[in-house]
Parts: C-alpha cells; sequence; structure tokens
C-alpha cells in the first residue's frame, strides 16, 4: 500500500482524500496556494506545500509545480479530487513519466472520454445507447443545416471540447441554426481551444441520470445504481439524489449492467460516470467522467461504500472489496450544494465567515473546508460545502434535508440556502415531478433569474 499520497486539488474534495488516507493509515501531502495558507485541508494534511501564488492557473494547475511537492515530499501517487487536472490526461502522462501513479484512469481512458465525439463513438461500439446525431464533427453551417432537417428540430449544438455548460447552444428551429451553430463554435474556441461542434437531437422533458461505475483495470467493473441530477441551472447541478425517482429496478438493472459491461471491456480503473438523458423510459448517453464527481456522497449514502478509498485500493493493484453481487440499496441519499453566492443572479460572494456551524444527527453529512473566521477567496469556485442526507426512503431524506438546512450557519457571506429552503416548499419536489428544465423555468418565476 502507497506510504504517502499527495492531493492535487482544495478545499473539501482535499479533505474528503485526506480523511480516507488517515483511515487507512496514509500520510497526505496537502498543497496550496498563497491564498490558501489557511485552509483547512492545510490544516488537516500531515504535510503541505506551497506551490504558487494565488491564480489557479499559477498554482493548482501547474504541473511542474506539482510533481516537484512529490519528490520534496517523497508522495508515491497523486489523488486528483474533481476539476483542476483530473482529466487532463497529458498530467497522467506526466506523472508515470515521473515514476508516480495517478489515482484515477488512465491517459487513454481521459483523452479517449474527454473528446465528447469520441467518447461517443466508443460508447456506441460499447452497445451503451446514444442520443440521435451527427456522427462526428460538423465542419460547416450548411452542413449543420441539413443535420437539423434531418434529425429534426429542436436539436443542440455543443463543443466537442465542451463542459460545464459551455459551448453548447439550442436551436429550436431552423431560423435558430444560424446563429446557436456560430456561437457554439466561438465559445468552444474562446474556453477550449477547439472550435469543433457535433450536433444532436435535443429532447425536450429529459431527466438527467448518471450512472456510477467502478472497475478494476483488469476487466472487472461494477455499477453503483443512479443519481438523479436533473435540477440545474446552466447546466451546472444543484440539488441530487440516489436512487432516481423515477427509474425502476428493471431500468437500473439494465443500463447499470450495459456501463459495467462497457466499462469492463475497456480496462477501465477507478471511478466514472456515464451521464445520460432519460424520456419516456429510453436512455441517451451524454458524457463520461473519468474522474470522481462532486455528487459521489449520495451513492456512498446508499451502498456504505468508500469510493475514495476504493480508489486509492485500485490504484495500487489491489482487488475491488466489493462485487457485484454485494451492492444493494439502502434507502434514499440527497445532496444540496452550498455555493457563497448573492441570490437572485447567483453572483459570487467571497468575504470572511465570521460564524460557521455544521448540522448533524442521524443521517447526515456536511462536506465543508468552512470554519470561524475563515476568509474564502476570491479566485476559485463558489462551492463551500455539500450538504447530504439519508433516509430510509425519499420522504424521510427530504425531512432531514429540510431539518439540517435549519441547523446550518454561514454568517458573514450570501450562501445559496435560501434556495433549498424555497424549494423544498414546492410539491414538484416532493412528488419528484421534474426535468433538466424545471430549475431555470422555477428561477425565472420566482427570481426573476435563470
Amino acid at each position: 500500500m502507497f506510504d504517502k499520497i499527495l492531493i492535487a486539488n482544495r478545499g473539501e474534495i482535499a479533505l474528503r482524500v485526506i480523511r480516507a488516507c488517515r483511515e487507512m493509515g496514509i500520510q497526505s501531502v496537502a498543497v496550496h496556494s498563497t491564498a490558501d495558507a489557511d485552509a483547512m485541508h492545510v490544516r488537516m494534511a500531515d504535510e503541505s506545500v506551497c506551490i504558487g501564488p494565488p491564480s489557479g492557473t499559477h498554482s493548482y494547475l501547474s504541473i511542474p509545480a506539482i510533481i516537484s511537492a512529490c519528490e520534496i515530499t517523497g508522495a508515491q501517487a497523486i489523488h486528483p479530487g474533481y476539476g483542476f487536472l483530473s482529466e487532463n490526461a497529458n498530467f497522467v502522462q506526466i506523472v508515470e513519466d515521473h515514476g508516480l501513479t495517478f489515482i484515477g484512469p488512465t491517459a487513454e481512458h481521459i483523452r479517449v472520454m474527454g473528446d465528447k465525439i469520441t467518447a461517443k463513438d466508443t460508447m456506441k461500439a460499447l452497445g451503451v445507447p446514444c442520443v440521435p446525431g451527427s456522427d462526428g464533427g460538423v465542419p460547416d453551417l450548411e452542413t449543420a443545416q441539413k443535420l437539423g432537417e434531418e434529425i429534426g428540430y429542436p436539436v443542440i449544438i455543443k463543443a466537442t471540447a465542451g463542459g460545464g455548460g459551455r459551448g453548447m447552444k439550442v436551436a429550436k428551429t431552423a431560423a435558430d441554426m444560424e446563429q446557436a451553430f456560430m456561437t457554439a463554435r466561438a465559445e468552444g474556441k474562446a474556453a477550449f481551444g477547439n472550435d469543433e461542434v457535433y450536433i444532436e437531437k435535443y429532447l425536450t422533458t429529459p431527466r438527467h441520470i448518471e450512472i456510477q461505475v467502478f472497475g478494476d483495470g483488469k476487466g472487472k467493473a461494477v455499477h453503483l445504481g443512479e443519481r438523479d441530477c436533473s435540477l440545474q441551472r446552466r447546466h451546472q447541478k444543484v440539488f441530487e439524489e440516489a436512487p432516481g425517482p423515477s427509474i425502476t429496478a428493471e431500468e437500473r438493472a439494465r443500463i447499470g449492467k450495459t456501463c459495467a459491461d462497457a466499462v469492463a471491456k475497456i480496462n477501465y480503473i477507478g471511478a466514472g460516470t456515464i451521464e445520460f438523458l432519460y424520456e419516456n423510459g429510453e436512455f441517451y448517453f451524454i458524457e463520461m467522467n473519468t474522474r470522481l464527481q462532486v455528487e459521489h456522497p449520495v451513492t456512498e449514502g446508499i451502498f456504505d461504500v468508500d469510493l475514495v478509498r476504493e480508489q486509492i485500493r485500485v490504484a495500487d493493484g489491489l482487488p475491488m472489496s466489493f462485487s457485484q453481487d454485494d451492492l444493494e440499496i439502502n434507502g434514499h441519499s440527497i445532496e444540496v450544494r452550498i455555493n457563497a453566492e448573492k441570490l437572485p443572479n447567483f453572483s459570487p460572494c467571497p468575504g470572511k465567515i465570521t460564524q460557521y456551524h455544521a448540522p448533524g444527527g442521524l443521517g447526515v453529512r456536511m462536506d465543508s473546508a468552512l470554519y470561524d473566521g475563515y476568509s474564502i477567496p476570491p479566485y476559485y469556485d463558489s462551492l463551500i460545502g455539500k450538504l447530504i442526507v439519508h433516509g430510509r426512503d425519499r420522504p424521510e431524506a427530504l425531512a432531514r434535508l429540510s431539518r439540517a438546512l435549519g441547523e446550518l450557519i454561514v454568517d458573514g457571506v450570501e450562501t445559496t440556502v435560501p434556495l433549498f429552503h424555497a424549494l423544498l416548499e414546492e410539491k414538484d419536489i416532493h412528488t419528484g415531478e421534474y426535468n433538466i428544465h424545471w430549475l431555470e423555468h422555477w428561477l425565472e418565476t420566482n427570481l426573476g433569474n435563470a
């Protein structure tokens, strides 16, 4: 087993990995920018190394600085968390070239799944159902217009290197195609340095369903059910739950086996998530995230597994500690992402935390790096915590979420907590009758902002 692991990330996910290391008897190394010198992940780790100035580009995204930190501390492996370098195939290759272990999939798997066209082609070949659309990139507007007519409007134009909702535009009719096509290309070029786009059928009322998979890199893989992440704002997930309230046991078994078989065939190693749009009983592949997801705790809640511990085990060559037959769903789990943002415009709200109290009690988990007196820096993502609850069933989980939100205290900055109090008053949330467009419509109606 590894003696020492460096965590190439910050905030709550760095703490999450540090905790797993501590339980496994592994020393942990935190890296940090000068802006994060007083961050909780730095305090909690066994060692820490400053890797640069506040800018993420010159610190958390600096591959030479991270490799140097490993060499200085003697760390044998790197856990990337999510975001930053977690899906950077070049980083993985450099890590391996320096005789270190990357705790995650191979560079090739990241490279294949990082390009959405290649990922779609790969998944099609592996028997995973896909959304009707273009075969590869669309070179020009004329081709896009022809495809729009063939597929049938509405369609969505997506940057092949896109993510986080960037480089995605909907053309509801043929008249919308030119502007949507050109805008998606421009956004892809600006955000990812790649203006190639592809086109898919735009489903009108789908849910966002994702399947958690895990492989040992030796041809064995399992699925850990689904998460419903349909409540989104501008393609960013806000509220996630497992199991999905709209998915039957038969559907879960069918799509889960399809996904597990697919990743087993390519010898995938570690945690991965295969994301789908789900409508009228059908699943349509949209992308695969080759990393740990922000919302992984809801899966851990219903299966009582530690996904980070398992990542570390298989990266060190050990077998998975569970099989598909061991995985049985227990109850219901919900996560809400709490951001330091000011409503109704969701503008970032960094600042000093004057008082912080985490909720507790049965079935409540708070993943956060906050503490009294901590100053949230303005340089990074505004996510400051994830509140996760577990109950015997969905109604109990919702009741527990309401209670826990009432206990949570974050003073000194504005947060998105009031949004969740308001959502829990809505009938559709309690019945589970929502899709990926529901939240934006609700925000526009109730807050005048989407």
